[in-house]
């Protein structure tokens, strides 16, 4: 899976409308997340700071809830973003899931575990886990 990383508001305009993973590295304004569920309909998951996610406006959250778009709370430890503009959560991370899910674990201690080993937040473990 690969998360698109977005350093900027102006960045938006320059997204690939087939985007479905987003991550963004800016404190989002309601316009734009508004200009990026239009800019990339197929989006499934918004990734943000923690700090950053509080601050979201419930009419914000509100309508992503009617879009079925996940807003999700999360760093991209590590990611340069000079690089490359994508963050990828290894298929590792996806094997672990399910060794741990044939093992019989409830999702909570499947979801404790794999943040534990991974560095990724609750959230997007449980995302991943629904998927």
């Amino acid at each position: 899976m690969k998360l698109r990383v977005v350093s900027s508001k102006e960045e938006i305009e320059t997204l690939n409308e087939n985007e479905e993973f987003i991550h963004l590295a800016f404190r989002p304004s309601n316009k734009d997340i508004f200009k990026l569920v239009i800019r990339c309909p197929n989006v499934r998951a918004i990734h943000i700071p923690n700090s950053y996610k509080k601050t979201i406006s419930s009419s914000a959250q509100m309508y992503l809830s009617m879009q079925n778009i996940a807003l999700l709370e999360g760093d991209v430890w590590g990611h340069r973003k000079d690089i490359n503009e994508y963050s990828e959560v290894s298929p590792r991370v996806f094997e672990r899931i399910n060794e741990l899910k044939s093992e019989g674990l409830a999702e909570q201690d499947i979801i404790e575990k794999v943040v534990r080993e991974t560095r990724l937040s609750p959230d997007f473990i449980s995302f991943i886990i629904s998927m």
